[in-house]
């Protein structure tokens, strides 16, 4: 019955995907998509490329730099390959790729889950803080053009709210009694939770998630930190931006531009739909828009700067994933002859 249920929701986030897709197509002309896509200049998709190629690299040496401040000392290529193969597995099953590469760390390298999961949420965190400071500066430094959208937008939903303020009200009250409630019984029950085995292990996993979590503090190079993390982003910028020369509706618009695409982009990518499909298309699409440049004009750079990167990840994720598996196959039969010389002794006493 889960698998079944597994099964359904990503069919229906795989059909909302392709929902948004032809939302974004609808009532344009193909063939002329077709022709700016034809006609683009790769020369500068290529540049992107071995752009995205670079930050992946600068974002696993972050990652590995995080992992390390947990005393959890691992090789660079393994969390590498493990970061590879989780973006790979992405493109398949949202968010399954948090889960695996955390995963794949702990059979190449032994890292506990909890601390690849601890790690990717501070991870994360950074990303969104970073990410709502950029969609900060583009709507101040591009307040005409996005201030009428997102003012009418926060009128239609405060009015939406207004409407149904004791509806919500009502809901509120009854979300904190649970809560409440909850915290009261966990209290009450403390002492026979603890001699729970179950509720041992998920006690310990959440302290070393925790722990984790917490553990950037401990980063020997916070300099070096900080310069990955603006080398990743930087790199991302330059992808989208670099990308506009490859296509003569947008090889004119400005660094700004670039910026809003690259924040609305990365809104879109952020989704829990496969790879973003869909999401990211319409989200740059509309970006575009505001800057001048017709729907089909937008579509094609959408689909070129996402397929190129998508194509990107399967080489670099199927590799990953390949030494991964081989990997971790070695570690698995290098801890099964140790055990064995272990019990020998015990029977021939």
């Amino acid at each position: 019955m889960k698998q079944l249920l597994n099964v359904l929701k990503y069919t229906l986030l795989l059909s909302f995907s392709g929902l948004l897709m032809w939302y974004a197509v609808r009532g344009q002309d193909l063939s002329r998509i077709g022709q700016y896509m034809r006609e683009a200049n790769y020369f500068w998709m290529g540049i992107t490329v071995v752009l995205s190629a670079l930050g992946y690299f600068s974002r696993a040496y972050r990652w590995k730099m995080q992992i390390d401040a947990t005393g959890h000392r691992t090789p660079y290529w393994d969390v590498y390959h493990a970061m590879m193969t989780g973006y790979l597995a992405n493109l398949a099953l949202p968010r399954l790729g948090e889960v695996l590469r955390c995963s794949v760390l702990r059979r190449t390298s032994g890292v506990p889950v909890e601390v690849g999961v601890g790690t990717m949420i501070t991870e994360r965190i950074i990303d969104v803080l970073i990410l709502l400071s950029l969609l900060g500066a583009v709507l101040l430094l591009q307040f005409d053009k996005f201030w009428s959208f997102i003012s009418g937008l926060l009128s239609d939903k405060y009015a939406s709210f207004a409407r149904n303020e004791t509806t919500l009200l009502a809901i509120a009250l009854i979300g904190l009694a649970l809560l409440v409630l909850t915290l009261f019984l966990l209290f009450r029950n403390l002492e026979r939770l603890r001699q729970n085995a179950l509720f041992n292990k998920a006690f310990l996993f959440a302290r070393g998630l925790l722990s984790a979590i917490f553990s950037i503090r401990k980063i020997e190079n916070k300099g070096l930190f900080l310069l990955h993390t603006v080398a990743t982003w930087g790199i991302y910028y330059l992808m989208d931006y670099l990308a506009f020369f490859a296509f003569p509706e947008t090889q004119n618009l400005g660094v700004v531009a670039g910026l809003a695409v690259l924040t609305f982009g990365a809104f879109g990518m952020a989704t829990p739909v496969q790879g973003g499909i869909g999401v990211f298309h319409v989200m740059v699409q509309a970006t575009l828009l505001v800057y001048g440049v017709s729907k089909e004009a937008g579509i094609a750079y959408a689909l070129v700067v996402h397929g190129s990167q998508t194509l990107l990840v399967v080489l670099m994720g199927g590799i990953s994933f390949v030494v991964s598996m081989i990997k971790s196959g070695r570690v698995s039969r290098a801890v099964v002859p140790a055990s064995v010389t272990v019990a020998t002794p015990a029977h021939v006493d």
